[in-house]
């Protein structure tokens, strides 16, 4: 028998909360997804658990570790260092990476984890000052997508604690701060940024546009490098991922999967869908297993816009699952096409929680379907089946 080619498309942080302005649905429910629900008619559809339900937190980063098979507990050091490897830039064995956004603080809040989105130009402008100012032997800061950096420090303070800029919105800063381990030095980073950002020239063109300023650097994320066995030790699968965020990059560079860069991928409603989509039915067609991986529900949940998440959702759809399905059944080829998403970032929460999320798994071809089935945060009544990490270990081996 053929053996079937993998296709995981991962809408990030599409689970949700009823909403009172979409009359007590979830933005999954109230989101016009026809493509999705035709596939939870024709395949197994479950809830599963991403995140373990309890210790670590309920992160992209540990969500995304167990969606490709691997038990969070086991493997995981911390955010950075996966993005570090996204990214491409080496650790020491006495290296720690953080990640570190820029953010907008207003009147001693957190406004915006992403400092209004910020372009990568304009990211990257400031990090550079930053590295400029404040780096030296041991200490650098390196420029990445959007709001999203990185700074690798040797013999930095892997134990202290940090808080992810994204999960306090609105919250009073000075409550949230590093602490622990070397608090003073990572405090006095991120105090040091506040003076140089504030007359900057990137900071003067967005506020005189009516855009959010990029007020300093947060750092979080913190951890040491980390080694996975990979997919052709695993599974004897090769393959690639589609993304625009370093840290699946990163999960996909670890666990031995070509990191496939897509023009006009950047993490937001604004990304380039057809280029995504094209790339993954390239790679399938050379090889065994794709992973897809679409950011903007969970941007959308973060920034606590209901419409915006809804469309969203259903730009996923439309403009992902659709095509890929119809190019896989066109092909005739024997295929395993698994959709779900990593955990949910609620609106009225603007964070990550760990609930049970909705998973399908699909083995095609199977003609036309027209009939549909909710897929949404109250399959099986909301109960998990099982761990993810469990359920796709079994997918990829029986494919």
């Amino acid at each position: 028998m053929k053996k079937r080619k993998i296709v995981v498309l991962v809408g990030d942080g599409m689970g949700d909360y009823p909403v009172p302005e979409l009359g007590g649905r979830t933005p999954l429910q109230a989101a016009r997804i026809p493509h999705i629900r035709r596939l939870a008619a024709a395949g197994d559809l479950r809830m599963v658990q991403t995140v373990p339900v309890a210790g670590l937190s309920p992160g992209s980063d540990v969500a995304n570790l167990g969606l490709l098979g691997y038990k969070p507990e086991d493997h995981y050091t911390g955010r950075a260092p996966i993005e570090a490897a996204g990214a491409g830039i080496p650790l020491a064995a006495d290296d720690v990476a953080f990640r570190c956004n820029l953010v907008t603080v207003a009147d001693g809040r957190m406004d915006d984890y992403s400092a209004g989105h910020i372009t990568t130009e304009e990211g990257r402008q400031l990090v550079a000052s930053v590295e400029k100012a404040m780096g030296r032997p041991g200490l650098c800061f390196h420029g990445g997508v959007s709001y999203r950096h990185l700074l690798v420090w040797k013999g930095g303070p892997a134990g202290i604690r940090t808080q992810p800029p994204h999960d306090i919105a609105g919250q009073p800063v000075a409550d949230h701060l590093p602490a622990g381990e070397q608090q003073d030095a990572v405090r006095a980073l991120m105090e040091q940024s506040i003076g140089l950002f504030r007359d900057h020239p990137v900071n003067r063109a967005r506020i005189a546009a009516g855009k959010k300023p990029a007020t300093q650097i947060w750092l979080w994320g913190q951890g040491l490098s980390l080694k996975l066995p990979t997919y052709p030790e695993l599974y004897g699968l090769t393959g690639g991922v589609i993304t625009a965020v370093d840290l699946i990059r990163g999960l996909g560079r670890l666990i031995g999967l070509d990191v496939i860069q897509v023009p006009g991928a950047t993490g937001f409603l604004d990304t380039n869908y057809a280029g995504k989509v094209q790339a993954a039915l390239d790679v399938v067609a050379r090889h065994d297993f794709v992973f897809v991986h679409i950011e903007a529900p969970d941007e959308c949940g973060h920034m606590g816009k209901v419409a915006l998440k809804v469309e969203a959702i259903e730009a996923f759809d439309q403009k992902v699952v659709a095509p890929v399905w119809e190019a896989l059944e066109k092909k005739g080829e024997p295929y395993r096409l698994l959709l779900c998403t990593d955990h949910r970032t609620p609106v009225s929460v603007r964070g990550h929680t760990r609930e049970p999320v909705p998973m399908i798994s699909l083995d095609g071809p199977v003609g036309a379907i027209d009939r549909e089935a909710a897929f949404d945060e109250f399959v099986g009544g909301g109960k998990a089946s099982g761990m993810i990490h469990e359920r796709m270990r079994e997918l990829l081996r029986t494919a």
